[in-house]
């Protein structure tokens, strides 16, 4: 099994957090982070050995990292002592079994030699089965209709288990708790948004996606989120199930969010049972509706299109407020007769409350834009001067304005331009430009460099 080392702090940050909500009574926790990684918290009452004994702790994920479980008696942590600890993973197969069984009695039911019963010499591809008499028998795989065992051998299991060695001075009836990181989960958010008719108004909802592949079931858990790059200190090959959705919907919040060490925590209010290989998805907030500001941008050095640009700000004015986990947002719009549409999509980063929500929709099929180099001129050793003229045409049936951006390196200053332009960083320039429905606006722009 590959092992994998996680940034300690932001563990046990959330571990703690995790044992100090808990109730004292059994129940499961799941944290789940946006980087195919969960940490569960499993506290159960269960029965230990007096002294010294073992202890086995059964119906744990299948791709745990044994290297980060943390084991503890809630009800008397002065009196258990953890010796040794051993991850069980031998699990029983039929493939398994036979090779346990090399050189013992077996007996077999074929299709066309009926029952076959003899010392098992090989199980590799093919059986081959010694007689009482001496006599070989080889036998294919797709010949055997049953194979009869008389038990199963020591070593293998049914499912991944956690043993430990353990020195227990108090009772035996105890609440023992059982922290540890697998892979095979994460979470997503899917936000959906409807434009109305005038592109100025959407009513957004978001879905939290959660993908539980990492071979255990968690009935009834207490599930939190985690949005922010914790640092990992290697990357996990994600595997691949086949998996099985489901979704619950739901009017009123469902998530409590809260800043946590430097990210955000986004707990369930209810328990939720996550099944192995399945997605689930929760309603992160209740629909609502906010205020939008559609924009053309021609950025024409880097793109011929004029792109049609959504953007809000999260604010709790609009039924928003809390911080936005990253996500693909996808817009759509109804056409004449109601139906909807897909107009535009994009990913969003992680954003705070009161913070802007900007994504690029596509490029704007009406709206053409033009650049050119006009003129270049050597002023000096160490300056130059370039000239720049941008045409936009509009084909709609409305006015709109434009955002044209351009990109500078070095000193730069724009000594002439027709339409002014605003200064938005090192690099970059900005100007609004109008441009009339069936019209043409041109801008025309002398820029110098020095160095």
């Amino acid at each position: 099994m590959k092992k994998i080392i996680i940034c300690s702090l932001a563990f046990f940050l959330v571990c703690l957090n995790s044992s100090a909500t808990l109730a004292q009574d059994a129940g499961v926790r799941v944290t789940v982070y946006n980087s195919n990684l969960a940490l569960v918290v499993d506290r159960r009452s269960v029965e230990l050995p007096r002294g010294a004994g073992d202890f086995s702790f059964r119906e744990v994920a299948a791709f745990i990292d044994p290297t980060s479980v943390r084991f503890a008696s809630v009800t008397n942590p002065n009196d258990l002592e953890v010796v040794e600890q051993n991850f069980e993973y031998d699990l029983v197969s039929a493939d398994k079994l036979l090779r346990k069984y090399l050189d013992e009695q077996v007996k077999l039911v074929t299709k066309n030699a009926g029952t076959v019963q003899g010392k098992l010499l090989s199980s590799m591809g093919q059986l081959v089965i010694q007689g009482d008499d001496g006599a070989l028998k080889i036998i294919n795989n797709a010949e055997i209709l049953s194979t009869e065992l008389p038990n199963l051998p020591a070593g293998l299991i049914t499912r991944p288990t956690l043993v430990w060695k353990l020195d227990n001075r108090g009772p035996a009836k105890q609440t023992v708790e059982v922290a540890y990181l697998t892979t095979g989960m994460s979470w997503h958010v899917e936000y959906v948004g409807k434009l109305d008719a005038n592109d100025a108004n959407l009513d957004l909802s978001a879905w939290v996606t959660i993908d539980n592949n990492s071979g255990a079931t968690y009935p009834n858990a207490s599930l939190q989120l985690v949005a922010g790059d914790v640092h990992r200190a290697q990357d996990i090959v994600e595997p691949l199930y086949k998996r099985t959705a489901v979704a619950e919907m739901a009017m009123a919040p469902q998530f409590e969010e809260q800043p946590f060490f430097e990210y955000h925590l986004y707990s369930l209010a209810r328990p939720a049972t996550l099944k192995e290989a399945q997605q689930k998805q929760i309603s992160l907030f209740p629909s609502t509706r906010t205020a939008v500001e559609k924009t053309y941008v021609f950025d024409g050095a880097r793109s011929k299109n004029v792109d049609v640009n959504l953007s809000f700000k999260n604010r709790a004015e609009a039924g928003l407020g809390m911080a936005l986990p990253a996500g693909t947002m996808r817009v759509y719009k109804p056409e004449d007769k109601g139906n909807l549409v897909l107009v535009g999509e994009d990913r969003i980063k992680h954003t705070p409350k009161n913070e802007n929500v900007e994504m690029k929709l596509g490029a704007a099929f009406d709206i053409v834009g033009e650049r050119k180099q006009t003129s270049y001129r050597q002023l000096g050793e160490r300056s130059r001067e370039e000239q720049y003229r941008i045409v936009l045409r509009n084909h709609k049936e409305a006015n709109i304005s434009v955002n044209v951006i351009e990109h500078f390196s070095g000193d730069w200053t724009i000594r002439e331009s027709t339409v002014p332009f605003t200064k938005k960083d090192a690099t970059t320039a900005e100007c609004k430009v109008p441009v009339t429905k069936d019209g043409e606006a041109t801008v025309e722009y002398t820029v110098v460099y020095k160095w």
